[in-house]
């Protein structure tokens, strides 16, 4: 036996908690009508407390985190309950961290309220969450304009599906006379039918002399079943519409008297591209972007001014907040989320995420199908090869990566850094011929075309 002061004793391993990086950190757990708010243990004697979410409660809460010595706070992205809080909070001083809900959702133990505060603030406090993007105020004061456009653009649209829905209805095939029936043509012969008209030959004499169609096949057209039930959906259903139409008017105003405040930048000379030069269909809002940016985005092929308005809108002129363009491009979600364990990766598909510049870039994505410049030639490459889906998600991830370096370098566009223009040119012309061969054919070049 061996003796007692000889005997070896086991070391208990125990696991190593990390340093705090930020001791004076708090955290916020939401509610529609509470909040739970934890601070550091030594802090306080109750270090937990809970608030209303009246704005004297928000204001007493930021009180407390002032007496607590709190400099940073964090909370969860929990519906639109944070931005009150936030911005009181920001206007006290404070450096608010607003988390992803998913990055904290592994909460130990039973899940209350009280814990979640506990465990954001244990986590901010050594340095373990990462602050979700958030623009500017200036910026901010757009984006919520903007997204409130869309919803009347929604909501107007709604309306005109039920305008289409009255006249299909009464079998009145306004939509097969004219391309669009809130144009010139359409309106003037549904606010004449609205008023009591009903021959489809004086309707159709209302025609714009721009129409492609005729009288005689307009007047075809319009020769239905009036009914006063359907007429009476149709005259609210106009009426709604123009009401949407005059709120988003009203809306376009205010949003370009606060883009009037945004600093302008010093726009670099755009160089001149060969061919005829993109039409656009608002050239003043062009060169408003074009100042605001500094940079001529809408040179880039499929990128519009609504998509610059989005990129506007959502994060600003300035991309300093994302390190990389590859941090920007997984913000947005266009990047593979990819799932290794054990050296092998297991899933490698994007994040599902719903971002309204991603979806403008997908869309902007889509319209290189057609395009003849070197991002069209490369999006139907990609897209033979994986397909529409992942040539759509990849043309974006290329359309974000181009857009991030020339808002954060100020650089113009240059399509000739995609790749060698000649050299694509002749591996096409390679191609054309090898399928001609084979098909028994020999390809000329025809007068005045360069072999």
């Amino acid at each position: 036996m061996a003796h007692p002061k000889t005997r070896k004793t086991k070391k208990k391993h125990t696991r190593p908690t990390p340093g705090k990086t930020n001791p004076d950190a708090a955290g916020i757990d939401l509610g529609s009508t509470v909040h739970y708010v934890a601070v550091p243990a030594e802090r306080d004697e109750h270090p937990v407390r809970h608030y209303g979410t009246l704005t004297e409660d928000l204001v007493e809460l930021a009180d407390w985190l002032k007496q607590c010595r709190i400099s940073t706070v964090a909370m969860e992205a929990t519906g639109v309950y944070w931005i009150p809080l936030f911005q009181i909070l920001e206007d006290r001083g404070f450096e608010v961290c607003l988390v992803n809900a998913r990055h904290v959702k592994n909460v130990p133990g039973r899940k209350s309220d009280v814990q979640d505060c506990q465990w954001l603030q244990y986590l901010h406090s050594v340095g373990l969450l990462n602050a979700s993007f958030r623009p500017p105020a200036q910026i901010c004061a757009v984006r919520s304009l903007m997204r409130h456009r869309e919803s009347l653009m929604r909501t107007a649209c709604q309306h005109l599906l039920r305008v289409q829905k009255a006249l299909d209805q009464m079998n009145v095939q306004l939509h097969h006379a004219v391309t669009d029936i809130t144009g010139y043509t359409g309106l003037a012969i549904l606010d004449a039918i609205i008023a009591g008209e009903r021959d489809p030959v004086a309707l159709a004499r209302l025609r714009d002399y721009r129409c492609k169609k005729s009288e005689a096949t307009i007047a075809k057209a319009l020769r239905g079943d009036w009914r006063e039930e359907h007429l009476f959906t149709l005259r609210q259903s106009l009426e709604a519409w123009r009401f949407h139409q005059n709120l988003m008017a009203d809306c376009d105003q205010q949003i370009a008297s606060l883009m009037a405040e945004l600093e302008d930048r010093p726009v670099e000379p755009v160089p001149e591209t060969k061919g005829k030069p993109k039409k656009t269909h608002n050239e003043p809002l062009r060169l408003e972007l074009c100042q605001k940016f500094g940079v001529d985005l809408t040179a880039v092929e499929g990128v519009s001014i609504q998509t610059c308005l989005t990129f506007l809108s959502e994060v600003g002129t300035d991309v300093d907040k994302f390190a990389s363009a590859e941090h920007f491009a997984s913000w947005m979600g266009l990047c593979p989320d990819n799932r290794i364990t054990g050296g092998r990766t297991h899933a490698a598909h994007t994040r599902k995420v719903q971002n309204r510049l991603a979806t403008a870039l997908r869309m902007a994505a889509q319209s290189l199908h057609r395009s003849k410049a070197g991002l069209g030639d490369w999006f139907r490459r990609i897209k033979s090869k994986l397909g529409t889906k992942a040539a759509v998600t990849a043309a974006a991830h290329k359309l974000a990566r181009i857009l991030w370096a020339m808002v954060k370098y100020r650089c113009p566009y240059e399509p000739s850094r995609l790749g060698n223009p000649e050299l694509a040119r002749a591996k096409k012309e390679a191609y054309l011929r090898r399928q001609a061969k084979q098909l028994g054919f020999a390809l000329t070049p025809a007068d005045g075309a360069v072999s």
